[in-house]
């Protein structure tokens, strides 16, 4: 077993360095490693003293995994997570390869690991996870789920395999008593986040939760949230957390009968939205959760406040000298959130959409008001969106299947008189044209 571990570390390594040399990430070294040693995965993982947090949903995991990690390390433990969003067994064990000793030692205190709600059940099997938190379930990709209920029952899976918490976000509708609908498990601690209702009801389409009417069952904002966003400004918002009880729940009251006081700490957002506030509520609460006493609400903002943006999630790139703003959307609830954060129609915007998204006919039920022209489309679905902004009358200046070239004629238009160019694009052109700009330090093996 320690020979077949080694050939599969090093033989992973070898083809991990060859496949950055050609540009980007892959999972190819990870699935080549796991064909080598198919218990790599999960012998790896199982040694890390303080076992496995699984972050999962249908939008937000990357953002939320890169948060949470950054609020545990500031709490003096090392980690090890899945940065670039490779959420499949073979993305994970790719991360792997470049943190592992030899014989597959992993030297670390605690893994954070987003996970593909797909493969969830799979992983949930595969890792054991101590802790789950489970952001929000979505219209998600219709060719891989097809229905909202089917991630539900997934995700449920996943949530079943925690043992010591479970996080929720009660703003979602099919989340909010998912605790009630599981099995239950002697010394699971379950907790919530969300926001005051005034800012959730100010979301131009809420968080784009589909609606779920059981009869009997809770409603959104109907759970005491552990930490709850309590005011947006852009890309700051303030959280307000409960402090930590013996059992870890939110408290009623203190001794002398008074509501125990919440510490109200301000963070950075890595851009803006109500989605991104509500990712920075949900990765406290869970640092809250696995650290106990031990959590420091001072040190979320430390970590916050200096935490570099995961590519394609309000991503500012620099080119030529040019900020250009990067926004990724992968199904109708990612699209409709990015664009009802736009202050305001942007003076130059690009999008790129190609196979990745098989099936666009969701765009139909999109809100496009937030947008009032489209300098340039490209992609191989690039006629679908020219045909739907057709209808809505909003100008498209140019439609060029070429992605390079399309690139280039929008990046040569002259800098914007106010604000900055803007990208709006799925994650596969996001990957390509990250590469076609010279950014290349992707892993790769799944999207969030």
């Amino acid at each position: 077993m320690a020979l077949r571990t080694t050939a599969a570390v090093l033989v992973g390594r070898a083809v991990r360095v060859a496949a950055r040399l050609r540009g980007g990430g892959s999972a190819i070294p990870g699935n080549i490693a796991l064909r080598i040693d198919p218990g790599f995965l999960e012998r790896t993982i199982a040694r890390i003293p303080h076992g496995v947090v699984a972050v999962s949903g249908s939008n937000g995991k990357s953002t939320t995994t890169n948060m949470l990690a950054a609020i545990i390390r500031a709490h003096g433990l090392s980690v090890f997570t899945n940065p670039s969003g490779g959420n499949l067994p073979q993305g994970i064990a790719s991360a792997l390869l470049s943190e592992v000793s030899a014989g597959g030692r992993l030297n670390k205190d605690i893994a954070i690991l987003e996970i593909d709600e797909g493969y969830g059940t799979r992983l949930a099997e595969l890792l054991k996870p101590r802790t789950v938190l489970l952001l929000n379930i979505q219209i998600d990709q219709l060719n891989r789920y097809h229905e909202p209920d089917r991630v539900a029952t997934m995700l449920g899976r996943v949530a079943t395999a925690s043992t010591d918490g479970l996080i929720l976000n009660r703003e979602d509708n099919f989340l909010v008593d998912m605790d009630a609908r599981i099995p239950g498990r002697s010394g699971r601690r379950v907790s919530f986040f969300g926001g005051v209702p005034s800012l959730v009801d100010d979301a131009s389409h809420g968080v784009a939760s589909a609606d779920r009417f059981d009869e009997g069952s809770a409603v959104p904002g109907s759970r005491a949230a552990a930490v709850e966003v309590v005011a947006l400004d852009g890309a700051r918002a303030t959280l307000a957390i409960d402090p930590w009880t013996a059992d870890g729940e939110t408290g009623d009251s203190d001794a002398a009968g008074d509501a125990p006081s919440r510490t109200e700490i301000e963070v950075r957002l890595p851009a803006r939205g109500m989605h991104y506030a509500l990712d920075a509520a949900g990765a406290a609460a869970t640092a809250r959760s696995v650290l106990g006493e031990r959590f420091r609400p001072e040190l979320v903002t430390r970590a916050l406040d200096t935490l570099e943006t995961v590519y394609g999630r309000g991503e500012m790139l620099e080119v030529a000298g040019e900020q250009i703003e990067i926004i990724m959307m992968k199904n109708p609830a990612s699209l409709q959130l990015n664009l009802d954060s736009l202050e305001g129609a942007p003076e130059q915007v690009f999008l790129a959409v190609d196979e990745g998204t098989p099936d666009p006919s969701w765009i139909y039920d999109i809100d496009f008001s937030a947008l009032d022209h489209v300098d340039g489309i490209t992609g191989s679905k690039a006629w679908q969106f020219a045909v739907r902004f057709g209808y809505l009358g909003i100008p498209v200046g140019e439609v060029d299947l070429d992605v390079r070239r399309a690139l280039k004629a929008f990046l040569a238009r002259p800098k914007p008189a106010t604000g900055h160019k803007v990208m709006i694009l799925n994650y596969e052109q996001m990957m390509l044209i990250r590469k076609i700009l010279g950014f290349k330090e992707l892993e790769g093996g799944g999207a969030a």
